[in-house]
């Protein structure tokens, strides 16, 4: 969508909300591992239960206010991620009670409203998905700030990250001129996904088959309608961004076949297993691919393409087979250290990105980023 022709907000600002989000992955990754049995310190009594809310909301909420606040030009569209930094961190110095979860979820109203203004001007299924996915994010803070089981809370996460996702790159397709029964199947599948969050609230183990369904019906819907299919045999960047999203579109059919079967667990193996295939392997992958556009944007900076990206991607993929293999074979030693894995793996990714980046005078518009990233596929 080409609404702005330039970041509006100081550079300063973009860089300090950035570096929240990479805080809060650091601080999410580290709660994780302690959470799976390394005994490393806790550092504040409360970080191993916030490692969902750093991960969903202190890292990926905030990453993804801060694109659409940089997208739209927007000046008060940066105070979305801005509350929701602020409330992950209330949270993580342990203020009791509500104040944490509050600040978050009003700072991702903030973000939604956002997306509602994108469905306003430019009235679309692709926005009208990220604005359900917005509103998927707000239940998901609500039904943590009301203090239910973070299970119930991860599910709604889960349908804000999939259907923001789901909806950029269904914008990406349109040039395909998709027929109105793929239009349609888009529409179930997403659909189906919101009943079951929604059912997850009263009935956690059917809600969670439904998003499984869900989730597994979209990851088959991207596959076969993405544009990415046709981009494989492009040289070059075009070629791994669309080998990192049709890898991490396999990952989410995995996750939601894995809902389906063991749907009703919240804790243990299992629900590692269908979380991190979720998290991990979908949208680090879609971190991962649209990495070398989103960062130039806002960042306004150049970003060198090169084959070293393909490490950090498959090294994703193989300690998520690990951790997942020992979550379902019961081998607690393959959990333990495919997760270990992964955090290294995401700090290589991160290493390879800064190692990557390029000054040049004047900032990256997201205009010619969406320019570059349809072009890329």
């Amino acid at each position: 969508m080409n609404l702005a022709t330039h970041a509006t907000a100081p550079r300063w600002l973009r860089l300090l909300l950035l570096a929240a989000a990479v805080g809060g992955l650091l601080l999410g990754m580290w709660a994780g591992l302690i959470r799976l049995g390394w005994p490393w310190p806790v550092l504040r009594p409360v970080l191993p239960v916030l490692h969902g809310p750093l991960m969903a909301c202190g890292f990926l909420g905030v990453l993804i206010g801060l694109e659409r606040a940089v997208g739209t030009g927007w000046r008060w569209a940066y105070a979305g991620p801005a509350l929701v930094a602020t409330g992950t961190l209330v949270a993580l110095a342990g203020v009791p009670g509500w104040p944490g979860p509050l600040l978050t979820t009003l700072g991702s109203l903030i973000v939604t409203a956002v997306l509602v203004g994108l469905v306003r001007i430019q009235p679309a299924l692709f926005t009208a998905t990220m604005a359900v996915g917005g509103a998927a994010w707000v239940g998901g803070n609500l039904l943590w700030m009301a203090r239910f089981p973070l299970s119930v809370a991860a599910l709604w996460w889960t349908g804000f990250l999939v259907l923001t996702i789901a909806g950029e790159r269904l914008e990406l397709s349109r040039m395909l001129r998709l027929s109105r029964p793929a239009q349609w199947l888009f529409v179930g599948a997403a659909a189906l996904l919101v009943v079951g969050m929604i059912v997850s609230v009263a009935a956690y183990s059917a809600g969670m088959a439904l998003v499984g369904i869900a989730l597994a019906g979209l990851s088959l819907w991207l596959l076969r309608y993405d544009i990415a299919r046709r981009r494989v045999k492009a040289g070059g960047q075009a070629r791994f961004t669309a080998i990192a999203l049709l890898s991490g579109y396999g990952w989410l059919a995995v996750g939601g076949v894995l809902a389906v079967a063991y749907a009703g667990v919240s804790a243990g193996p299992y629900y590692d297993a269908i979380l991190h295939s979720i998290f991990l392997g979908f949208v680090f992958a879609m971190i991962f691919a649209h990495a070398p556009i989103v960062f130039p944007a806002v960042l306004g900076v150049a970003m060198v393409y090169s084959t070293r990206f393909y490490a950090p991607l498959v090294l994703l993929h193989a300690s998520l087979l690990l951790r997942v293999g020992g979550d379902l074979a019961g081998w607690p030693q393959a959990r333990l250290w495919g997760g270990l894995l992964n955090a290294a793996v995401i700090l290589l990714f991160l290493a390879s990105t800064v190692i990557s980046l390029r000054p040049r005078a004047g900032a990256t518009t997201y205009a010619a980023a969406q320019r570059e990233s349809a072009r890329r596929g």
